[in-house]
């Protein structure tokens, strides 16, 4: 089996990313009980360790909790909180780059807006 994981950062936080996709996608809602470490270290081909690290992130960030002895489930709000984190992340990375080249090439709010919904009209 071929990793779904590559070298552009840590696999621990490539699959804490996986797993918030599964969150955001809706294949893993508030409740739900996440994939084991075994589990995931099975399927993914991968150290227990760096499971455990995944998971240990996503409960940093309080998108899963532990109920002991029984295993980690989705945290209530994850969905909404992985929705408002991206939707800052979004905002940084491509909006605000966006409109500082639109400055910079003069192009108004009307014409942004236009190009935006796919009206080019060369």
């Amino acid at each position: 089996m071929k990793s779904v994981f590559d070298d552009s950062k840590p696999i621990f936080q490539q699959l804490a990313e996986t797993i918030a996709d599964d969150i955001v996608d809706g294949h893993l809602k508030e409740g739900d009980q996440v994939p084991s470490t075994t589990e995931l270290s099975q399927f993914y081909q991968i150290n227990r360790a760096t499971a455990q690290k995944g998971l240990g992130l996503l409960v940093d960030k309080e998108l899963v909790f532990k109920q002991r002895g029984v295993g980690m489930f989705v945290a209530k709000g994850a969905k909404a909180l992985l929705l408002k984190e991206r939707q800052a992340d979004f905002y940084k990375q491509y909006v605000l780059p966006m409109l500082d080249e639109a400055k910079r090439i003069h192009l108004k709010e009307e014409e942004i807006l236009r190009l935006i919904r796919g009206g080019n009209n060369d």
